[in-house]
């Protein structure tokens, strides 16, 4: 069927459903068990509904189902990539298709990233008119048949909710249903997806007239009482943010203040000034809603994308709070979910260009520091799949050493850690650098390392013990330990803690010599592990009743 299956190349698709019929019609199948999320979301800390400002991205490219509906990849070569998960809370695909279902390879890369995604159910036009008019009018079992099927949508593919955007005039029956569907939509999709999420779009006022606020105000409260949030239009100014704060009370972080990076219409700043708007928002300690980020690529071209791309969040990074790992193991090379070429063990294996986002890695933090560090992905050269990390800086004259910070963590210290780390060290001398990582703990006067004769480090800064050889009980798993190879550099270390929680996991790059010049380098990192001993060290469980359908024999 060609809603499952693209026509040309019979590869499985994402897909989208058009007006009430369709969606009313919907039922699991299995043509289309390829589109169910296979990522459960990655939990995360602080929660996502902790009392602070959060970030929601928009995701709207061109019509959308593009080269990222092809749920196996595709050969496609300078996709457009999102990777700066530890920075946003929510992800929102949108596109004008009237139930927009977000494509699978969306919902698995930022599950793994601890971020929900949200599908899309739009109405527009005088077509949306009537299409309001058969659901909304015509009364609770109408309506409630709509939230049904949603709910029963996003619990069957795995993704987390919904956004709501109902662009077009209500009659009078119809919108005095809206705040009754909106609650029953909330309530079902509650139960049906843990942490389940229905935002609404700021667009028509109780009374039924098409007219967007840019604001949080009595003529739109119904609709954000009657559900998880209110996401607002673009065109604000400072007072609305006041007026907005005012109102919200204690759910100031349920309004997701609207910013369009294209800077359609009067706004406060859009494309390389977006830092502009997030300020103002920040000020009123509410939450923002970043529209069409793309714009980085659409605008500024496919060509440096990456550089662009860095430079677009590095100027957001201090409004946007960011979230930690709470779980181990942590085991990341880094993907994209993208490359110029597939890399397996150091070695390029000349596939040729390829995007598949389900293949992106747990992605960390990119600091930037001006002048002295940038963090940003290498597509020439990788461990394992189509990139690694590339961290450039310099070493102060008279200073012996920089930390990078690669991910927060908040979580007990298991008693014993194992980790690892490969790296390669490009430019011309090399060996005048040694790499290693470096973990902290929370501050605590009960945490200290496990060795009996140490003393509790100073600002809980740890450096993991090098193990020239893996313990015995890992050594089959981790033959890792030996395993550089194609100019990339192998190490294994451990740490004993106890009483201890972990705060951040760094890689720690120093001279051999003490230097009054300063120093630049140049270290790309192919991957990083860091694993509970124990947990590794005990059996998998067994995996039993497994089935394989869809088979394609070649």
């Amino acid at each position: 069927p060609a809603r499952y299956f693209d026509t040309e190349t019979t590869e499985p698709i994402s897909f989208f459903l058009s007006g009430l019929e369709e969606l009313l019609a919907w039922q699991p199948n299995s043509n289309d068990e390829f589109n169910v999320s296979a990522v459960p979301l990655a939990k995360r800390q602080p929660p996502l509904h902790s009392r602070r400002p959060r970030t929601l991205v928009c995701h709207d490219m061109r019509g959308g189902y593009l080269e990222d509906r092809f749920i196996q990849g595709s050969a496609t070569l300078n996709p457009y990539v999102f990777y700066h998960w530890r920075y946003i809370d929510i992800f929102v695909y949108f596109s004008h298709h009237t139930v927009t279902i977000p494509p699978v390879v969306w919902t698995n890369a930022a599950h793994r990233n601890s971020v929900p995604v949200l599908g899309t159910f739009i109405t527009e036009w005088t077509d949306g008119e009537k299409l309001c008019e058969a659901f909304l009018a015509a009364g609770e079992e109408a309506y409630g048949a709509v939230a049904e099927q949603l709910a029963r949508i996003a619990q069957h593919y795995r993704f987390d909710g919904w956004l709501i955007n109902i662009e077009n005039t209500l009659s009078a029956a119809a919108v005095g249903n809206l705040p009754l569907f909106l609650r029953d939509l909330t309530a079902r999709v509650h139960s049906a997806v843990p942490g389940g999420l229905v935002i609404w779009y700021d667009s028509v006022l109780r009374n039924g007239t098409l007219k967007w606020q840019n604001e949080l105000n009595d003529e739109n409260r119904i609709f954000f009482d009657a559900c998880d949030g209110l996401f607002t239009n673009y065109n604000w100014k400072e007072e609305q943010l006041e007026r907005t704060q005012r109102l919200a009370g204690p759910r100031q972080n349920d309004v997701y203040v609207g910013v369009d990076v294209f800077a359609r219409g009067d706004v406060v700043g859009g494309g390389f000034d977006t830092d502009k708007s997030l300020r103002l928002i920040r000020q009123y300690g509410l939450s923002a809603a970043i529209f069409a980020p793309g714009w980085v690529y659409e605008h500024l071209g496919k060509e440096n994308f990456l550089q662009n791309e860095n430079r677009f969040w590095g100027l957001l990074a201090e409004y946007l709070p960011t979230h930690s790992i709470c779980t181990l193991p942590l085991t990341t090379s880094f993907c994209l979910g993208m490359g110029n070429s597939t890399f397996l063990d150091g070695k390029d294996e000349g596939s040729g260009a390829w995007y598949d986002l389900s293949a992106q890695d747990i992605q960390p933090l990119y600091p930037e520091h001006q002048g002295t560090l940038s963090t940003s992905c290498c597509l020439q050269d990788a461990w394992c799949g189509g990139s690694s990390l590339q961290l450039q800086g310099t070493i102060p004259p008279g200073e012996e050493r920089v930390a990078v910070r690669l991910f927060s963590l908040q979580m007990p210290a298991p008693p014993k850690l194992f980790l690892t780390l490969l790296y390669k060290l490009e430019g011309p001398q090399p060996d005048d650098f040694t790499v290693a990582l470096e973990v902290t703990t929370w501050d605590s006067g009960i945490c200290f390392e496990g060795n009996p004769t140490s003393l509790p480090e100073p600002n809980g800064r740890y450096h993991p013990r090098f193990l020239p050889a893996p313990p015995p009980g890992l050594a089959k798993l981790l033959a890792a330990c030996h395993r550089g190879s194609h100019g990339w550099t192998s190490r294994c270390y451990e740490l004993e803690l106890q009483d201890c929680s972990l705060r951040d996991l760094s890689v720690v790059v120093s001279r051999q010599q003490p230097s009054p010049q300063e120093t630049s380098f140049t270290c790309l990192l192919g991957e990083v592990r860091v694993l509970d001993t124990a947990s590794v060290a005990a059996s998998p469980p067994q995996v039993h009743g497994v089935t394989a359908s869809q088979l394609w024999w070649q």
